[in-house]
C-alpha cells in the first residue's frame, strides 16, 4: 500500500479556500495549479468543481507524491504534474483561466515571487483569475503576533524566506499585466488574494 504524503495545513485550510474558488473559478474551464505539493489541494478541489481541468504542477521532486494522490483520489479532471520551478520557467504551452497557489509566496526568494507574477502573466488568458492564498503583511506590518512570530522563524530557517508585503505583490501584479480584484480574510491569519488579468492583454 502507498503512503499519500500529507500536509496537515492541507487538511486545515481547505473548506475555507474552496469556499473562495467556487465562486472565483464558477466559469473557468481550465485551472493551472502552481506548487502542488503533495497533491491533496489539487484531488479535493477538482472534486469539487468537476467544470475544471485542474493542472497539478511543482519541481519534480513532489511528483511521486502528487501521482499518489491523484491515484487514490483524483478524478479524471486532475492532469499529471507539470515539472515546473518558477525560477527556471517563464512560460509553459497553453492558456490557463485561472491559476491558483497556496503557501508558495513566503517560502519563495523575493526573486522567486516575481518569476511566479511573470509567470502567470504569461499563462493567464485575458480576464483570467490568479487567487493567492497565504500569509500577507499590511502597510509593512504584520497583521497578527503569529505571522510575526512564523516569519521569524521562516527567516531563520532561509533569509531568503519571509511573509511578503502586499504592496510589493500588487506591483509585481501591476507589472504582469494583473490587478488586485478582491483580498479575503481567511482563518489562521491568512489572507485570498484574488488578481485579475486585463481583458486586452
Amino acid at each position: 500500500m502507498v503512503t499519500l504524503p500529507d500536509a496537515p495545513a492541507a487538511r486545515r485550510n481547505g473548506n475555507a479556500i474552496l469556499d473562495v474558488i467556487r465562486k472565483e473559478f464558477a466559469t473557468a474551464g481550465s485551472v493551472l495549479e502552481i506548487g502542488s505539493g503533495t497533491g491533496q489541494h489539487a484531488v479535493r478541489f477538482a472534486a469539487e468543481l468537476p467544470h475544471v481541468a485542474w493542472q497539478t504542477s511543482d519541481v519534480t521532486e513532489n511528483h511521486a507524491g502528487i501521482r499518489a494522490w491523484i491515484s487514490a483520489e483524483g478524478g479524471d479532471n486532475v492532469l499529471d504534474p507539470l515539472p515546473l520551478d518558477v525560477v527556471t520557467t517563464n512560460s509553459i504551452d497553453g492558456e490557463y483561466d485561472a491559476v491558483f497557489s497556496a503557501n508558495t509566496a513566503h517560502i519563495m526568494s523575493f526573486d522567486a515571487v516575481i518569476a511566479m507574477f511573470v509567470l502567470v502573466g504569461n499563462v493567464l488568458g485575458p480576464g483570467g483569475v490568479f487567487c493567492l492564498y497565504g500569509p500577507f503583511n499590511l502597510h509593512g506590518s504584520y497583521t497578527s503576533e503569529s505571522n510575526e512570530a512564523f516569519d521569524g522563524s521562516l527567516r531563520a530557517r532561509n533569509p531568503a524566506m519571509g511573509i511578503r508585503d502586499l504592496t510589493d505583490i500588487e506591483d509585481l501584479a501591476r507589472r504582469s499585466g494583473m490587478a488586485l480584484a478582491k483580498r479575503y480574510a481567511m482563518p489562521a491569519n491568512n489572507m485570498m488574494l484574488v488578481f485579475t488579468k486585463d481583458g486586452d492583454s
